[in-house]
């Protein structure tokens, strides 16, 4: 399963903003059913300031993943900390990809200190974020 990336300009985020995004925390995805309700799922994530993408590392198979089958697919996480908060929106693309896999686990692993669960089916979420709320 591979959805093509939408191709943009990466955003600039300020240099606090940049270092939040790199600290150890636990986001929210949020993505939408297909009856239209909200799925809110906690998750480990990466932001890659030179693309512009937030990486995601999941399962194939999880809720998550059907939701964001069609093309177009948007989604959000956000991240708190205290009283410090950012979302990270934006059209959104599974992939199973060896290479994107391969760099979703090395910017995890970067991130949070050890490689995500490598299960069968691994898949990774990538989120062009073209919007963002809260910290700036």
């Amino acid at each position: 399963m591979s959805v093509p990336r939408p191709q943009r300009s990466p955003l600039v985020l300020d240099p606090a903003t940049e270092a939040f995004l790199t600290e150890n925390h636990v986001g929210t995805l949020t993505t939408v059913r297909g009856d239209g309700s909200p799925h809110a799922a906690p998750v480990r994530f990466t932001w890659d300031a030179t693309t512009g993408l937030v990486r995601v590392m999941t399962v194939a198979t999880r809720q998550k993943v059907r939701n964001l089958s069609a093309d177009g697919a948007r989604a959000a996480i956000c991240q708190v900390a205290g009283m410090r908060w950012i979302t990270l929106e934006g059209v959104a693309a599974v992939s199973t990809d060896p290479e994107r896999l391969q760099e979703g686990v090395r910017r995890y692993t970067r991130r949070y200190w050890s490689p995500p669960p490598q299960p069968p089916g691994l898949a990774v979420i990538e989120i062009a974020v073209d919007r963002v709320l809260g910290l700036d």
